[in-house]
């Protein structure tokens, strides 16, 4: 028989909670959601559950008031309750258990660890239920002594064979008999405990307090339920779940008590290890995301009663990379851990060292009485972190990049902007030359807030179709023929008008926007060329293409599946444009990349070439079918006899290497003439015609004529 699925109660104001929640938990549970404490009662009532997680911050009833409701309820009283909840600190947490909850799971929920408390607390009722139900026949045996003899038997037989331990006292709390089970957990024969009073068991891990609680539960009640810690005969504390229970006369006095208990130790510590593996990292056993969230959050607050000042420090280790992959990650492991105890050393033991992932750490350090005494354990921390670490007979040396930031501030700020703080702090760090810290600057914070708000407006500019190509015709000066066009792009500003590249481009430099304009680009050059073969004009494409975009490892892929949803366009009429000073950034790597594409029927050209450091090697590993001779060059050709003799000594490498070569910023009809002279017939420039939205392309190739002066 199938055995059904454990009922749990979810109460949550939030349904996106719930959905979560739910999604997480149907394989294992039967879900029932309510979106307050209100109508969490009346299923409750109606459909009484197995288990209950209770949110604390709900609108009109919260959860600690529905947990008041739910333990003033006969029904409902002894249902196991967990506290979800974003609250942060232990006043929140004690006062739950105070109410009679029985755990509590921080948010954001990690599935794993609320799944296993759940387990835990649903194997913890049924032991109780199941030493409820023995305790009951016990006390049958106790009570009624003039029972059937089957009733009586039964009775002897559970105190026998029950694998919870079993204890009877008199009202004087003198231990009348214990069963084979007591032993077994506790390690004392019967002869040896008879007589005793329990206490003699206490393992001093209860307060006098919890103890009077307790007789007060039992003599009012009749009943107590809970956990308890003892110690066993070789003096081992062990954790037990135990249940009293008051046997009376008839009339009403009490003649008896009974104890029945399970060893629980292996539960708790398996939710010890499940705490530690949701609070501390795997790696390092240091705090992770989690726990610093916590610690930082009651440092601030400490802080702020204290007067003093927190800071909170982001650490990046410099060089880890390239250890990591020279030796393995065992090795980088080894060095993660050796380098997290050197810095965790030598901070106080009120301040938290925390792994957040890979190579980077936070510190949290409190009780500051200023920014000269922050900045003393920062060098501390930072000497600490250049220490050299002996592995495998290697001497490994590394360094770190420190932000800070430090609390309080003059504005309101809560844990995440300090962190996001830290963090730009640290990147600043790195960008002056690693190896240092760096205080975060609020002027520079509010740059990077202005960057990132430019990100988005370009970003949303792209969405709303607000940039556009415009082309530049290329063109043969020497025959006349139009050989094809650039691809530019621009931005028609709602309020700026058309905008250059300069004034955007830029923003977006090494950022992942960078990339999907690029594939914007190329994507929407394409759409041009179908729509121009549609109406008969046949005329290639060159689109640019940075090297960020051209290092992404699937950039051939993405661009072979383009292609393909064109497929009237030749491969051939659409070639990629790619700096000649990205291209040097990584030789081996664009060079495969050019190789990939060419064989998809792509060329290439290099672009602003002479700019860079130019070299017959270079050239030589990057098959490019055509050199762009940069403008800056061709501008000045006429005036500047070593900008005349570049020019002169790259349309000579051009053809010793066999590229084809072209000429840009061409101005006048003397530049085309000169150019002409030395061997060099395309070009493009302000001479021929400036760049253009598509829809007057067509027009332009069909009237255009060279000037007479070089068909001379």
């Amino acid at each position: 028989m199938t055995q059904a699925k454990p009922t749990i109660l979810a109460m949550d104001d939030t349904p996106v909670n719930l959905l979560t929640l739910g999604a997480a938990l149907k394989d294992e549970f039967d879900l029932q959601l309510a979106t307050s404490g209100e109508m969490g009662l009346r299923l409750a009532r109606q459909n009484p559950p197995d288990l209950i997680l209770l949110d604390i911050m709900m609108p009109g009833m919260d959860g600690f008031e529905t947990c008041r409701q739910l333990q003033a309820d006969p029904l409902l009283a002894l249902i196991p309750v967990i506290f979800v909840t974003a609250l942060q600190g232990h006043e929140a947490e004690t006062q739950g258990l105070q109410l009679g909850a029985r755990d509590y799971i921080a948010k954001p929920i990690q599935v794993d660890t609320a799944r296993q408390r759940i387990r835990n607390l649903l194997e913890h009722e049924r032991l109780r239920k199941q030493v409820a139900s023995q305790r009951d026949l016990l006390a049958l045996n106790l009570a009624e002594r003039q029972a059937s003899d089957d009733k009586l038997k039964l009775a002897a037989s559970v105190f026998t064979t029950a694998r919870e331990g079993i204890t009877i006292t008199d009202t004087n709390g003198s231990i009348l008999d214990v069963n084979e089970a007591f032993s077994r957990i506790t390690g004392y024969s019967r002869e040896e405990v008879l007589g005793q009073n329990p206490r003699f068991l206490n393992s001093g891990q209860q307060s006098r307090d919890f103890y009077d609680a307790m007789w007060r539960e039992i003599l009012n009640k009749g009943h107590w339920y809970g956990e308890i810690w003892n110690r066993r005969k070789d003096g081992q504390i062990y954790a037990q779940m135990l249940t009293i229970t008051t046997v009376r006369h008839d009339n009403g006095e009490p003649s008896n008590f009974v104890a029945m208990f399970s060893d629980i130790t292996a539960l708790k510590e398996h939710q010890a290890k499940l705490d530690h593996m949701a609070h501390y990292d795997v790696l390092t056993g240091l705090p992770n995301r989690v726990l610093l969230a916590d610690r930082l959050s009651q440092g601030m607050i400490q802080a702020q009663r204290r007067q003093q000042l927190l800071a909170v420090v982001f650490v990046d280790l410099d060089g880890f990379k390239s250890i990591n992959d020279a030796y393995g990650h065992e090795v980088g492991d080894q060095l993660l851990m050796a380098t997290a105890r050197n810095m965790k050393s030598v901070l106080r033991e009120s301040d938290t060292l925390a792994r957040i992932g890979g190579d980077e750490f936070v510190a949290v350090l409190v009780d500051l009485d200023s920014t000269l005494s922050g900045g003393t354990l920062l060098n501390r921390l930072l000497e600490t972190a250049s220490r050299a670490v002996s592995l495998g007979g290697r001497e490994l040396r590394i360094s770190a990049s420190m932000g800070v930031t430090y609390y309080p501030q003059d504005i309101d700020i809560d844990a995440d902007q300090l962190l996001r703080q830290a963090d730009h702090a640290m990147y600043q760090a790195k960008l002056a030359g690693k190896n240092r810290h760096q205080v975060f600057d609020t002027q520079q914070d509010l740059g990077l807030r202005s960057h990132h708000e430019s990100l988005a407006r370009v970003r949303q500019a792209m969405l709303a179709n607000e940039l556009v190509l415009f082309y530049q015709p290329q063109v043969n000066m020497r025959s006349g023929r139009v050989i094809g066009a650039e691809a530019l792009i621009r931005w028609q500003h709602p309020d700026q008008g058309l905008l250059q590249p300069a004034a955007f481009l830029p923003l977006i430099e090494d950022t992942p926007l960078a990339i999907e304009v690029g594939e914007w680009v190329i994507k929407t050059a394409l759409q041009q060329l179908d729509q121009w073969h549609s109406s008969g004009l046949q005329l290639p494409v060159s689109v640019n293409v940075g090297a960020r975009q051209l290092q992404q490892n699937n950039f051939v892929a993405r661009l072979e599946e383009t292609l393909a949803r064109h497929p009237d366009i030749a491969p051939g009429d659409l070639s990629i444009e790619v700096l000649e000073t990205s291209a040097l950034e990584d030789l081996a790597g664009i060079s495969s990349v050019i190789a990939q594409c060419k064989r998809l029927g792509v060329d290439f050209a290099l672009d602003d070439f002479g700019t860079g450091y130019s070299s017959l090697t270079y050239l030589k590993r990057l098959p490019v079918s055509l050199l762009k001779m940069d403008q800056s060059f061709v501008r000045d050709m006429l005036v500047d006899p070593d900008d005349l003799a570049i020019l002169e000594a790259v349309i000579g490498l051009a053809r010793a290497f066999r590229r084809a070569v072209i000429a840009e910023g061409v101005e006048t009809i003397a530049h085309g003439t000169r150019l002409l002279e030395m061997g060099c017939d395309l070009a493009q420039g302000y001479g021929i015609t400036r760049p253009m939205p598509a829809a007057d392309v067509p027009a332009w190739v069909a009237q255009w004529q060279p000037d007479v002066a070089w068909s001379a």
